[in-house]
């Protein structure tokens, strides 16, 4: 099953990185986007309308972040080494076009979305989402509603069996999306293969996709 998934996000983050290319190298400062830029996912069909929990207990939905760009990304807070790294390295991105670009930077909302959520409970995601971003939202609900946002974004997600029932793992799509103030995919966030070590520079390249894609 491991393997299964694993093919399939390749096959899936292939074909969307060859739209998304554009966007994966590294540039200088943090320049505007040119007047003429095609986000690569323009026209895409992800994301869409969805109610979820945050980290605070309180019940949000997409429309309350109308007007504001959405980083989007899944994973759950008990993964061993995935999903920090990749957390770690977009909030890294996002600390440094903040920095570079206050404005710009205080338009974007980082969300991190849980494919687990039996034990990402509001009160398990605070604390996890605290080590990365002060302004990283926690997002969890039923798996109802954990299946419908993942089905929308284009994230599969399925349990793997461990020692005990509470020590399993989640098996998921590897993906960073960055949404537009009206909800609509704009571009990946570069990630890098889990399989390789070649992650230097990657929050250079996420400040980058986001000086290039953020007005």
């Amino acid at each position: 099953m491991m393997n299964k998934l694993n093919m399939g996000q390749k096959a899936l983050r292939a074909s969307l990185l060859l739209l998304s290319a554009a966007t994966l190298a590294a540039c200088n400062g943090p320049a505007a986007p040119a007047p003429d830029a095609r986000p690569p996912l323009e026209g895409a069909r992800i994301g869409g309308p969805f109610t979820l929990t945050d980290q605070n207990g309180k019940t949000v939905s997409d429309s309350d972040f109308a007007g504001k760009y959405r980083l989007v990304y899944f994973g759950y807070s008990f993964c061993p080494d995935i999903c920090p790294v990749d957390i770690q390295k977009l909030m890294l991105g996002l600390s440094q076009f903040e920095k570079a670009d206050p404005a710009r930077g205080a338009k974007i909302v980082p969300m991190f979305v849980t494919i687990d959520p039996a034990r990402d409970t509001p009160a398990a995601l605070k604390p996890f989402v605290s080590r990365y971003h002060p302004r990283l939202l926690g997002l969890t609900g039923t798996p109802e509603q954990i299946a419908a946002v993942a089905k929308a974004y284009v994230v599969s997600y399925h349990k793997v069996e461990g020692s005990a029932p509470d020590r399993y793992l989640m098996a998921h799509t590897q993906l960073a999306f960055l949404m537009d103030p009206a909800g609509k995919p704009l571009a990946l966030l570069p990630l890098d293969d889990p399989s390789t070590d070649s992650d230097e520079g990657a929050p250079d390249k996420v400040a980058a996709d986001l000086a290039k894609w953020v007005k």
